[in-house]
């Protein structure tokens, strides 16, 4: 089971996920708390190794500028939280994630819609798009299967939750953000308690699978 530690904005949550085994890393460049400046992600992201998932979270951005901060950073995939059409998202040469706000079984109808790789099912939307804390009803998703496209859990996961999640759901990847934050900060013992959970559970089912 892979791990994504989205909205990150400093280099000692970024190289913590990194060490602890997270397999990806959001920035966001949306309005949002933990919106971060194309300087900031640069110098994260060049500490960082190449084929690890680095991961720009834009809504409603232009092609254009999206490009461009790819080409600055270093970015290596994107992840469109608003409401890109299928045609925005399949023009662009890095891998794409498409995110959807999930309420009930007809919002991923859609998903058939995008040819894009993966698809995250989120929450509905807040103050903003993504990064509110809040868990959608995970049945909704498992009764409705996506078909074609790896899965991404986001919304309101943390340490105590995301076991539950994943054996509703059965994503490829989670994502995480508020759940492993304290005082509004990415804090390093949440981060590793919640990357622990997601692959202790998945060695554990090895181990059983093994017997």
């Amino acid at each position: 089971m892979k791990v994504k530690i989205c909205g990150i904005t400093d280099l000692d949550s970024a190289l913590a996920a990194f060490e602890y085994g997270a397999d990806a890393l959001g920035f966001v460049f949306a309005e949002s708390k933990r919106k971060i400046t194309i300087e900031r992600a640069k110098d994260i992201i060049r500490y960082l190794p190449e084929g690890f998932l680095k991961i720009g979270v834009f809504v409603n951005e232009q092609k254009e500028t999206i490009e461009s901060i790819i080409e600055e950073t270093g970015l290596n995939a994107i992840q469109l939280h608003g409401d890109e059409s299928p045609a925005d998202c399949a023009s662009f040469s890095i891998p794409v994630i498409k995110a959807l706000s999930i309420v009930s079984a007809q919002d991923l109808l859609k998903a058939d819609e995008y040819e894009c790789e993966y698809l995250l099912l989120d929450s509905p939307k807040g103050k903003y798009r993504g990064g509110n804390g809040a868990a959608f009803d995970w049945r909704v998703a498992a009764e409705q299967k996506v078909r074609g496209k790896k899965v991404i859990l986001a919304g309101g996961l943390t340490a105590e939750n995301v076991a539950e999640a994943i054996g509703i759901i059965h994503p490829y990847m989670v994502d995480v953000s508020s759940g492993v934050e304290l005082d509004g900060k990415k804090n390093r013992e949440k981060i590793k308690r919640f990357i622990d959970e997601v692959k202790g559970r998945k060695r554990n089912e090895d181990l059983h699978l093994a017997r």
